[in-house]
Order: structure tokens, then sequence, then C-alpha cells
């Protein structure tokens, strides 16, 4: 197979790194498997997959021995063996710690599980390469703990930018479930859960198809009922499942036209090359980053007939559920957004961050940011010093003050920022920072230290402050705001100016 140039680059980083722990950033579509299947080998090579239906996928890229390491199969000392973590995480006995040069670990985002943590501690190879097409997320797991350094990256805009992958223009349809009493099962909506909320979505699906659908379109289901029930719905649609056969002469017919619209169940969202998918319709609702991304991707792939895909992304009811939508390929979230704004969430994909910046600038997402802030700062242990920070969408925290503004870029991967051109952990961004402003802002400091305004902050809002706030927003209801939420919504209309 001919690699493409920034294929070559990233090999060529990899083997000139000495021994250690590396990370590798790819956006599904730009060949993480073909990249790190062309690595030059020392010696033998683990493969490791999250999800036990990759484990196989690799196995064509590889001339050479390959072994696999998964259920009821198990590898005999070959050249390049592939596991699932699960499955090798039990069975570490049947080897030794030196058995293998490098390990390649795809899908490398979930490496902060302690069954990833267990198969690391056992190795012993010269290079453990994670490959991972999730973007820099501020709320997700550090990766520090299982890689020391990223080492290339090359995200969805750049792949897009760089026309090796198709362009996205943008929906968002409310089809009317409701997610808000369904678990979490391994980090995603519990199946049989989501199927029964799904139950009677059937119907709104099609009618989405026959509204906004351009051309060949794949949709995506939460089950083999659910897949039938909307085929069932949409004129010449075909249902295809796990027990689907022929499904290669069907792919062929739908690549042909002759099928306009194919209704899967979990079954093209890994591996399956479709050479025409002019529309994805998102109607498998999940709190995965990586699988909503393996969806959307199946539409990626360029083709003469296609200017663009058409992502339709069907929504509904969550609760407090992250469910990933098309800001998500841009590691972007919609926690901050107030309901009644998020239909302005739609249109072409590079427009998107404007949009959700300014949906998200309302009095009562500023009131909401301080929870987001506390919330993120819990779980990923950083003291925060009570500095009023504000987290834009894409991760990046914001302190207005005297008319300026104190940024700190998203974290990445491994929970570390870029302050000009140093790179220093997160914990040390936000120390450094406290310090700068206990030295050159103390006299503003009810501005910025949200510990003083905690010990007021509960009084209902001051008539100053109502009136002031009443004159910029008319419209906002004003009744119940406390001393603390007023003097967030003043500091944000100010920019800490008085």
């Amino acid at each position: 197979m001919q690699l493409r140039d920034y294929q070559k680059e990233c090999i060529d980083i990899i083997s000139q790194k000495a021994s250690g722990r590396y990370l590798v950033q790819m956006a599904t579509g730009l060949g993480k498997t073909v990249t790190f299947a062309n690595i030059p080998r020392k010696g033998r090579t683990l493969l490791l997959s999250h999800r036990e239906e990759l484990v196989n996928q690799p196995k064509k890229y590889f001339n050479c021995s390959f072994g696999i390491e998964q259920g009821k199969y198990h590898s005999n000392g070959e050249e390049v063996v592939s596991a699932s973590v699960q499955s090798l995480a039990r069975r570490l006995e049947r080897f030794m710690p030196n058995d293998f040069d490098m390990i390649i670990c795809d899908e490398a985002h979930h490496a902060a599980a302690n069954t990833y943590k267990k198969i690391f501690g056992y190795f012993k190879p010269r290079l453990l390469i994670g490959f991972t097409a999730t973007p820099n997320r501020a709320d997700g797991a550090r990766l520090n703990d299982s890689f020391s350094e990223i080492i290339f990256k090359r995200d969805l805009k750049w792949g897009i930018k760089n026309s090796y992958l198709s362009d996205i223009f943008c929906r968002r349809v409310d089809i009317g479930y409701d997610l808000t009493n369904v678990s979490t099962r391994g980090g995603d909506y519990a199946p049989g859960e989501l199927d029964e909320a799904m139950a009677d979505t059937s119907d709104a699906i099609a009618e989405a198809y026959r509204k906004y659908a351009k051309g060949a379109t794949l949709i995506f289901a939460v089950s083999v009922r659910h897949a039938e029930e909307i085929a069932s719905k949409i004129p010449n649609a075909v249902a295809v499942t796990g027990k689907t056969e022929n499904r290669a002469e069907i792919i062929k017919q739908f690549s042909e036209r002759k099928i306009p619209c194919l209704v899967n169940c979990m079954v093209f969202t890994e591996g399956t090359d479709i050479p025409l998918v002019e529309t994805v319709i998102i109607a498998r609702p999940t709190k995965s980053d990586s699988l909503y991304a393996q969806m959307v991707g199946r539409g990626l792939r360029l083709h003469p007939e296609k200017d663009k895909l058409n992502l339709i992304d069907c929504v509904g009811v969550t609760g407090k559920a992250n469910l990933c939508t098309a800001p998500s390929l841009l590691g972007i979230d919609l926690k901050n957004i107030p309901k009644n704004k998020l239909d302005s969430i739609e249109g072409e994909f590079f427009d998107l961050p404007e949009k959700i910046v300014k949906a998200s600038d309302t009095p009562q997402s500023w009131i909401r940011n301080t929870e987001i802030v506390d919330l993120w700062a819990k779980e990923q242990s950083y003291n925060l010093h009570n500095v009023n920070w504000f987290k834009m969408p894409d991760g990046e925290f914001v302190l207005s003050i005297k008319g300026k503004k104190m940024r700190i870029p998203c974290q990445d991967e491994l929970g570390y920022t870029l302050i000009g051109k140093e790179r220093i952990s997160m914990q040390e961004a936000f120390d450094r920072a406290y310090s700068e402003l206990c030295e050159h802002y103390s006299e503003q400091k009810y501005i910025w230290d949200l510990g003083s305004v905690k010990r007021w902050g509960n009084y209902p809002a001051s008539e100053s402050q109502i009136s002031v706030i009443s004159k910029r927003f008319p419209g906002l209801d004003t009744s119940e705001l406390t001393k603390r939420q007023a003097s967030l919504i003043l500091n944000r209309i100010y920019g800490g100016r008085k």
C-alpha cells in the first residue's frame, strides 16, 4: 500500500525515538492502522485493541505470522500478536515480560483504565506507542501515567483542510427520545435501556431522512430491531446487521446507487470500506467520542460525486448526560449551552466553534460555568486556588481582570498546556496564574477570588446589582439571583473593570 506523506512522517518520527512511551493522535479516516502496520519492527509486536471486533482487523496489513489473543483464540509465538485488552489482562502468565519489543495500543484514550495499566506494568517493551483519534478534551482522563510525550498530531480539522477527508455540513434534528433515566455501562449508554428509550423513534428518523438526507445515506441504529424498523419505513432501504449475509454485494449495490439507504446496527462503525456515503444519520446516541467519530468517519472518505458529508445528529433529552454530536469531533462540548440555544449549533463544520461561543455568552451560562469548572477541577484533582476561571467550550480557561484577559489553553491528553512556547502541567499553569494574581492584582481580589465571594454569596443579590443586570438583560429573571451569581454576571459583563 502506498503510504501518504504524513503517514511516512509519523513512521519516521517513531523510528527515530529512543526507548519510551509515546502518544500519536491521528483522526479517524487518516489511516492509523496502515500507519502502525508499517512501523519497522526489531522484534515481536503486540497490538492492543479496546473493542473485541477490532482484534482481527489489522491482520490484512501485516505480511508476517499473525496471532490472535481473544476469547477462544490463543497466540503461539507469532511475530505480531493482536489481543483484546480484556482477554490479555487475564492471560499475562502465558507471556514473559520481555516477549515484545514494541506494543501498539489502538484507541489509546482508554489507557487510563486499570486493565491497560496492568498490561503496561507487566511488559517491558522498547517502545509503547498509543494511537488515538480522539481530540484534546479538557474534561477527559489524563494519560500521563501511560505515555510521556505526544510526538505526532494530525486531527480532523487538518485532514479536511488538507483534502484528505471530506468537509461536513452539520444538522441537529430532535426526534423526541429521552435518555434521562438510561444508565451508563462501560462509559456509554446501557444497550438494553438505550434500545427501550429509542423504541418509538423510527417514524421521526424516517421523516428526518425524507427532509434532510441527500444521496447515498448510512443510518446508525441502536439495535437490530431498531435498524429493521427504520428500514421498513424508508422506501428501498436495507437493514444490515451482524447476521446479514451477502454484505459485500449489498455495499456494492449501495455504492452504485441501486440501494439508497443502509440502516445498520454497529456493523459499519469500524473498518468497513464504503466508497460513497453522502449522508450519515446518527440515530444511535452515544457518550463515546471514539464511537461517534467512527460512525461519522464512514462518511469522511472523499468521492468525486460528493461535495461534502451531510451529517445529521438525531438528538433528544439527555438530562446531565454528555451526548456526542458534531462539535465533539472538534473537542468541543455543549455543557454550557442553554437548551434554547442548542438548535443554532448547526451548519458548516468550521463555523460551529464561533456559534458555540456566541450561544454560551449568556448570564445563565456564566453562572452555570462556575459549576462546570468546580466539577472539572474535582475530577482532575486540580487546585484552582478559588480563582474565578471561565471555561470556554474548547477547554481554554479565561479570567477577565482590569480589562485584560489571562488565558490558559486547553490541556492535552497528558495533562499539559502551552504557555508561550513552554509546555507545563496544567496544575503548574494554575499555580503560576494564582501567584501573578496575588502579586499584581491583590487590590482586585473581589473580582478573581471566588473564596471571598462564597462567604456572602448565598444572600440575595443587592438592588444595585439587580438594577445594572436588568438594564443589560431586560428579560432576565433576577428574582432568585444570589450575590455570588450577580457578581459573576457583572464581572463577565465588565471584564473585571469597575
